[in-house]
């Protein structure tokens, strides 16, 4: 079991991701750059600051996953936004990335909805991925 998020999850989601066939086939035209998915801080689950999830895929394949301070995560084209009990939902498919976008749970703070919707396939095997991931998450 991996704590969500750290080190060791990621390098196991970046395992999960380039063994998943579904998202070669989903992300392969994904050409738009590294995606930072941003847990916003909780001091009551560990989290003084914002950390991000540093994904860049391309192409259908994950060439890197890491976790970085949010301010260092600004150069990427593409950061969403939400709460540690967000993303749990998400990683649990209890709810959609893309809907939780258009509803803001999931906010979209760089990068074009546009571009996230289109690609809405390649989100969804992403989070078939995570499923793959062994994850303990903090507070349970």
């Amino acid at each position: 079991m991996f704590d969500f998020p750290s080190p060791e999850w990621m390098a196991s989601y970046k395992d999960a991701i380039n063994s998943n066939e579904a998202y070669k086939v989903a992300g392969k035209d994904w050409t738009y750059g590294v995606v930072a998915m941003v847990v916003k801080a909780d001091p009551s689950l560990g989290f003084d600051e914002d950390m991000a999830m540093w994904l860049d895929v391309h192409q259908g394949s994950c060439r890197d996953c890491k976790l970085m301070p949010a301010k260092e995560a600004d150069a990427a084209p593409f950061v969403i936004v939400a709460p540690y009990t967000t993303w749990k939902q998400v990683i649990r498919k209890q709810i959609d990335p893309t809907k939780a976008m258009m509803q803001g749970k999931l906010k979209l703070v760089k990068g074009a909805l546009p571009v996230m919707v289109k690609h809405v396939n390649a989100s969804k095997e992403l989070v078939e991925s995570t499923c793959r991931v062994p994850t303990k998450f903090r507070g349970e």
